[in-house]
């Protein structure tokens, strides 16, 4: 069933078309990925299915009762909003509900003993009740434990990015939807997460419609994959590798009827040299087509980047050296005595959980924060290019070109080739339209493609990328790849993406804990396999000693019964049928105890004490009944 359809829908950001009479569906339960490079109007395309922003023409049609849940690339946050307000806030009146429930039990857990608090928990649970909330108040904790949001009543503004990315994600799974709209859900989040997330999405029943550059995450997760180019919405069915190879054999055709229209024009335009001319109506209809055909000729986007090695710094044999290194923040230890040496050609990846001190590291490194213990040597011919996580030196008032120019006038490439900025701007997709105009006009993808340009135009020996994933196009880090394959120097990159790590490094760094870095020597699929067998092989070792355990201690039985266990076989059924009785009296007790949450807490606590004994009792009366019967 059609829950959402667009027909001929166009939008433009000032004079720039980013899509263009787009007639488009999303059927109940389908999960598309939308792609495009950086500027073509990914994020626009998606508000506009949203309902934030409108459409400049064209017409949105959503299902009734369709409900759309949408979380932006970038959340915004009130400057006094809690963890708690947020996630529940909400026009449905069960997360309404909800919502004060959460609030209750919070207040309850700061003051047990308000009596006042005791008093609207009673009013509220028959509510609950009333509006069916439970299971959904339980599929909402479950969500906030896997994203490990546990502290309600801290303030959103207070939390880390990789916290406020986590929370504002909760926010859109919680509330029910028929259909899910995702910018960019797995920027800021670890990897434990992603792969929580991957399975959530896989399972959900509505539909999706999301842009990520993690390539794993398509290839799992979608069925469908809809590319933003040149304003056109090109749709293929299948995951990403899919499409890839769909999109190789679209331009192949594309490319076939190129060569067919060159073919055609160029006996076209022999003909007019030959000196036709325009008496008949047919003659000038033929002329007609031949301008047509002119102007219109094969508009291929500019997918690939030139990221051609670059004439750099030679590199000695001492890159940098790390001998005892340790750090800490706020009284809590980030990296414990690390020691390691940097080599010429090194391709390093930097794992572990938000928070753990990743981009610590790599400001040390790049010799913007010193240890508190321990030292860093840094080579003679060392050159270092940090691409960090914020691109903060970014001026928004200056124009591209002089950013660039800024950086560099021109560029040596590896071969002795001289290059302008100019020119290296249309390696990296900003057209000579676009060279001339501020920054703050670029989307936030085109920053940072503009900010890695600045970087590699340094001529660095050593690049130190923190989350370089984050805001770049899949073609951008598709040529990104392909230039650190290449790069003579160090490589030390920071990143939750499988895909990229596994391309572009061979070992790894992991924070263990405690400021613990482990190395292990492989990719990052690698590493997570070897997680995942030992994880497996450590459960199964704990069964076999459990199993072991309870083979060594299981007593004898006596062949028979002793004149006082006689006894106690003969009694024992009765005092279990007394025990369960006094249980199911004690639950109709709890129940008709309204308000007085004191006696409703011993009578819970004389409860749980009952049902142990009756436990046990149950387990003795196995026991006997083995012997007796033995």
């Amino acid at each position: 069933m059609n829950i959402l359809s667009m027909e001929s829908v166009s939008k433009s950001y000032g004079i720039k078309p980013l899509f263009q009479d787009i007639t488009f569906g999303i059927q109940e339960g389908e999960k598309i990925g939308l792609i495009g490079v950086n500027g073509t109007g990914k994020s626009t395309f998606l508000k506009v299915v949203a309902g934030i922003i409108s459409p400049d023409q064209g017409r949105i049609a959503v299902g009734n009762h369709v409900k759309i849940q949408y979380l932006p690339q970038d959340p915004a946050f009130e400057q006094e909003q809690s963890v708690l307000d947020y996630v529940f806030a909400g026009e449905a009146k069960v997360m309404k509900l909800i919502h004060q429930y959460e609030r209750i039990l919070l207040d309850l857990e700061k003051n047990p003993q308000d009596e006042n608090t005791q008093k609207r928990l009673n009013q509220i649970m028959p509510q609950m009740d009333a509006e069916e909330a439970w299971e959904l108040e339980t599929q909402a904790k479950t969500i906030l434990t896997k994203l490990g949001i546990t502290q309600f009543d801290r303030l959103v503004t207070e939390l880390s990015g990789g916290q406020k990315k986590r929370v504002a994600m909760a926010r859109t799974l919680i509330h029910p939807a028929e259909l899910l709209i995702l910018d960019e859900p797995t920027n800021h989040i670890d990897h434990a997460t992603v792969e929580w997330l991957e399975e959530y999405l896989k399972k959900y029943k509505g539909a999706l419609l999301l842009i990520t550059h993690d390539r794993y995450f398509l290839d799992r997760v979608v069925g469908q994959i809809i590319e933003l180019d040149q304003a056109e919405l090109h749709v293929y069915q299948g995951n990403y590798s899919q499409f890839l190879d769909q999109k190789a054999a679209r331009i192949e055709q594309m490319l076939a009827a190129e060569d067919k229209r060159k073919n055609i024009l160029r006996r076209e335009m022999a003909w007019l040299r030959r000196g036709a001319k325009a008496r008949t109506t047919k003659q000038k209809a033929r002329i007609e087509r031949i301008e047509k055909m002119q102007n219109s000729g094969l508009q291929v986007s500019n997918e690939k980047l030139d990221f051609a090695p670059l004439g750099g710094t030679r590199l000695g044999k001492k890159v940098l050296q790390l001998e005892g290194v340790t750090k800490s923040n706020k009284g809590r230890v980030l990296i414990r005595d690390f020691s390691y040496l940097v080599l010429p050609h090194d391709r390093v990846g930097v794992i572990g959980e938000n928070g753990c001190g990743k981009s610590t590291l790599l400001n040390m490194l790049a010799g913007l924060t010193q240890p508190d213990e321990g030292q860093i040597e840094r080579g003679e011919t060392v050159r270092i290019s940090y691409y960090d996580q914020e691109s903060t030196e970014l001026d928004l008032e200056m124009k591209v070109i002089d950013y660039i120019k800024e950086g560099a006038e021109v560029i040596y490439g590896a071969d002795g080739s001289v290059l302008s900025a100019s020119q290296m701007l249309e390696r990296f997709m900003f057209p000579p339209s676009i060279q001339w105009t501020a920054i703050s006009r670029l989307s936030g993808g085109e920053k940072r493609r503009l900010y890695l340009l600045r970087k590699l135009m340094e001529a660095p020996n050593v690049l130190l990328l923190d989350e370089p994933t984050n805001d770049l196009d899949i073609q951008t880090l598709s040529i990104l790849e392909e230039y650190l394959e290449q790069f003579q120097g160090a490589v030390v990159v920071v990143s939750h993406d499988r895909y990229f790590l596994d391309q572009t490094v061979d070992h790894l760094f992991y924070f263990a804990g405690d400021g613990h870095l482990i190395h292990f020597n492989g990719t990052y699929s690698e590493y997570l396999e070897k997680q995942k067998a030992d994880i497996s092989r450590h459960k199964e070792e704990k069964r076999e000693e459990r199993a072991a355990s309870a083979a060594e201690v299981k007593p004898t039985k006596p062949k028979k019964l002793s004149f006082k266990e006689q006894k106690e076989y003969e009694q024992i059924e009765e005092k279990i049928a007394s025990l369960e009785q006094r249980c199911a009296e004690l639950l109709q007790t709890i129940e008709e105890a309204g308000s007085d949450y004191q006696r409703i807490q011993q009578l819970t606590e004389e409860h749980e004490a009952l049902t142990k004994e009756l436990e046990q009792t149950v387990e003795r009366w196995a026991e006997l009944s083995e012997i007796a019967e033995g």
